[in-house]
């Protein structure tokens, strides 16, 4: 063994015990679905196998490479720029809602194509829809404001037999509403989940990406380089996360009898107070907190629903039986 080297956990105990990627990287199996890898990866100073995560074309093409390997997909392309996301903690994002799910299916978590599911801000890259119709079989409408976005997941969509039918994709072309002009009259859904962006300002997003770089690198660095990419609407908004999320749950109560949880990312543990209390003043029924750990990254995904036990319980039978 490398004299430096610490023997790392063969698991990444933080994630969900369903999520495929607690186990290290296989590099050998995930070159050999997808060979376009192999020129990324080499042996670093601790004597593993691994990528340079400073490199974004090392990043997407492992990403590539995991979404072929563990969810069938043969075709993803993002627009030069855009986000490119962490497959784990996205799956973690999943199978917390599948388990959320399952609490009003007596512990059953709900699977098929009669499943529905709204991602707000399906980003470009159309990973949580990926995921959870992979894993899962359930059905996606993915929104974003941004027609580049819309229009690079629909390709995702359309060139990946395995997604054709099962992911719509769908423009808001109002960027002060969420689910206004998306969530059509009669339309159910089951989940709504959301990773909304972080940061209040565009400064911000770029003294946060210094920071991650200062601590990943241990060395102060002034170029902010985003190596998983991000564009205005992916990292920062007006007011950040926490008028982002309020706005999104004050818009939910509009759209109470159209979805049974609605839920979003919280990265900022300080926004989950103003959170509640927002809840508590739009009368939501059952609000949950579910915490999530990816390495260093503490986040949490907050889930609220404006139905009763009994109103839930019969949704579920409902939709699901």
């Amino acid at each position: 063994m490398h004299p430096d080297k610490k023997e790392p956990p063969k698991e990444k105990q933080q994630l969900h015990s369903r999520n495929q990627h607690r186990e290290r990287y296989d590099f050998k199996a995930l070159i050999k679905s997808c060979p376009r890898l192999a020129p990324f990866v080499a042996i670093n100073k601790f004597g593993d196998e691994s990528i340079d995560f400073f490199n974004n074309d090392a990043v997407k093409m492992l990403n590539k490479a995991l979404l072929q390997h563990f969810y069938n997909i043969e075709y993803w392309e993002i627009p030069e720029g855009y986000l490119c996301p962490p497959i784990p903690g996205r799956a973690d994002y999943i199978h917390y809602i599948a388990d959320l799910l399952s609490e009003n299916n007596n512990g059953n978590i709900p699977t098929g194509s009669h499943v529905k599911c709204l991602d707000i801000g399906v980003g470009a890259n159309c990973v949580y829809p990926i995921i959870g119709n992979q894993v899962y079989g359930w059905s996606f409408v993915g929104a974003d404001i941004d027609a580049v976005s819309v229009a690079s997941a629909s390709k995702i969509v359309e060139m990946n037999n395995t997604l054709q039918g099962k992911i719509e994709l769908r423009l808001q072309t109002n960027s002060n509403n969420i689910f206004t002009g998306i969530v059509k009259p009669t339309e159910r859904f089951d989940i709504t989940i959301c990773n909304p962006p972080f940061h209040a300002s565009a400064a911000e997003a770029e003294a946060g990406t210094l920071r991650k770089l200062k601590n990943l690198k241990h060395q102060k660095t002034n170029v902010p380089k985003l190596n998983f990419g991000g564009k205005h609407n992916e990292l920062w908004c007006d007011g950040g996360e926490e008028k982002f999320v309020r706005n999104m749950i004050l818009q939910s109560k509009l759209f109470a009898d159209a979805c049974l949880w609605f839920s979003t990312l919280i990265s900022k543990e300080s926004n989950l107070k103003n959170a509640y209390k927002t809840l508590q003043n739009a009368e939501a029924k059952d609000v949950k907190t579910i915490n999530m750990s990816q390495g260093n990254k503490i986040s949490r995904v907050l889930a609220w629903t404006f139905k009763t036990k009994e109103q839930q319980k019969d949704w579920s039978n409902k939709h699901w039986k």
